[in-house]
């Protein structure tokens, strides 16, 4: 395939990647946007074959079929309440490549000389320490969000200090990767992969369970630098666009995410955050010694029923329960009965930005129902019933009220403006970030223990 041809392949593949993060910004586009990106991802998969510089076409070809068959596979039996986990596993395999990438630049390297060596070489250090640190950080985030790793951040002392200090190890290895002898080459690179893999688990690993939507999109945004800095490597144009255009949005969600939660990222960064997660709520000194109240399916479905508007906020429990369809059903018949029905969505809903959305999507809520927090907040005051699935730190008024919560000053759904607020929970036990919520004790508030699938499933029936 003649050069021209090739670089206007890229061109086109690097326009319907932007097309399809601004498809997915939208939940009424977001199915536009990834058929965008697939054919962006074809257009390029054929170009780079077809452009000559493929060595074994056939190796390629079984490498191909090989993991697409394994993506395949993944995509079809991850149910959505994985998607976290498999969004951070799926970032690991990123720093890898670009690891490898890097070690194989260096090693094929030997033609290159004077200055552009030189950029090379670097370019070589930042590929491999980001991609390192992105790999392990990524597999020590599966392994928390998939539960194998409690939620409790690591605080070893001096960790701050700790971190700085391997990040300039790296620097000084980098240096003498850059200044040194080519036998002793490839073993500053090694060195300089393992301190960069070191920094990621203890970094990953002192960041708190309320953080790790942050750090999924902070991981994303890595990838993508990870990707650039191996497009760099390989001299591929695409290559660069795509990291690019992935490490700024990832950039970018991160930034939102951490508003969403009025923290900064360095805060993030710096961890600390959060104990593990099902343990027993710490009850303050003005709850001391209230009881939630408990209610049943039969007293739920005759609020619902006699409700003018509701709003419900899904949290993680919902995506535990698989309760998104029997919502959607819940959701139908209210309206039927001409009672108005919304949807709140906060920005760190679940474990993974736009979890919420993409369950309610999968049980075809209609879009023009769900509301970000910012749009529905003030609606509270004039709502009857606020329906809580599995949420926790979402709608804890200790954000607002509470100067010594680890979560003040985070922006809440403040649902205890409603008249009656219906919370669904398995037990009082806290939620993933560890941070005990008084709105259970509030007087408009009632507890409806069990699994949410089977008491939504008994709210249903009665309201048929």
């Amino acid at each position: 395939m003649p050069e021209g041809l090739i670089t206007v392949a890229y061109i086109v593949s690097g326009v319907l990647f932007i097309l399809s993060l601004r498809g997915l910004s939208n939940q009424e586009t977001a199915k536009r946007g990834n058929l965008y990106g697939a054919a962006g991802m074809i257009i390029a998969v054929l170009a780079t074959i077809l452009g000559g510089r493929v060595g074994s076409l056939g190796t390629l070809m079984l490498v191909m079929l090989v993991g697409g068959g394994i993506g395949l596979f993944a995509a079809r039996r991850v149910a959505m309440t994985a998607m976290p986990e498999l969004v951070a596993i799926l970032h690991s395999f990123v720093g890898a490549a670009a690891v490898l990438v890097g070690i194989v630049s260096h090693l094929e390297s030997a033609h290159i000389s004077g200055t552009e060596l030189l950029i090379h070489e670097i370019e070589i250090v930042l590929g491999v320490f980001i991609g390192a640190y992105t790999f392990t950080g990524s597999v020590i985030a599966f392994l928390k969000l998939r539960g194998s790793i409690g939620g409790k951040p690591l605080t070893l002392p001096f960790r701050h200090y700790l971190d700085l200090s391997l990040v300039l190890i790296s620097v000084l290895f980098g240096v003498w990767f850059v200044n040194g002898a080519a036998e002793e080459q490839l073993m500053y690179l090694l060195f300089i992969i393992g301190i960069a893999g070191l920094l990621g688990i203890h970094m990953i690993m002192g960041i708190g369970g309320a953080d790790m939507p942050v750090v999924v999109s902070m991981l994303n945004s890595y990838s993508g630098w990870a990707a650039a800095s191996a497009g760099f490597m390989l001299s591929n144009d695409l290559l660069i666009i795509t990291g690019a255009l992935v490490g700024s949005s990832g950039a970018i969600l991160s930034y939102i995410m951490c508003r969403g939660m009025n923290r900064s990222f360095i805060s993030v960064i710096a961890g600390g955050f959060g104990v593990a997660e099902g343990t027993v709520a710490v009850v303050s000194k003005e709850d001391e010694g209230k009881e939630a109240q408990a209610t049943s399916a039969e007293e739920t479905a005759d609020y619902l029923r006699s409700a003018k508007q509701v709003i419900v906020v899904p949290g993680y429990g919902m995506a535990v329960a698989q309760a998104q369809h029997i919502v959607h059903e819940i959701t139908k018949n209210l309206r039927n009965g001409n009672v108005s029905v919304k949807f709140a969505i906060h920005p760190v809903a679940g474990r993974l930005p736009g979890h919420m959305n993409v369950l309610l999507a999968e049980a075809n809520l209609p879009y023009d129902i769900v509301f970000e927090m910012d749009e529905i907040n003030s609606e509270f005051k004039a709502t009857d019933v606020v329906l809580v699935i599995g949420a926790n730190d979402i709608v804890n008024p200790g954000a607002l009220d509470d100067e010594s919560s680890p979560i003040f000053g985070m922006p809440v759904l403040e649902v205890w403006d409603a008249k009656t607020v219906i919370v669904l929970k398995r037990t009082m036990a806290t939620g993933y970030s560890g941070v005990g919520n008084p709105l259970y004790f509030r007087g408009n508030t009632w507890m409806l223990f069990g699994d949410a699938k089977e008491s939504l499933n008994k709210v249903s029936a009665l309201l048929n």
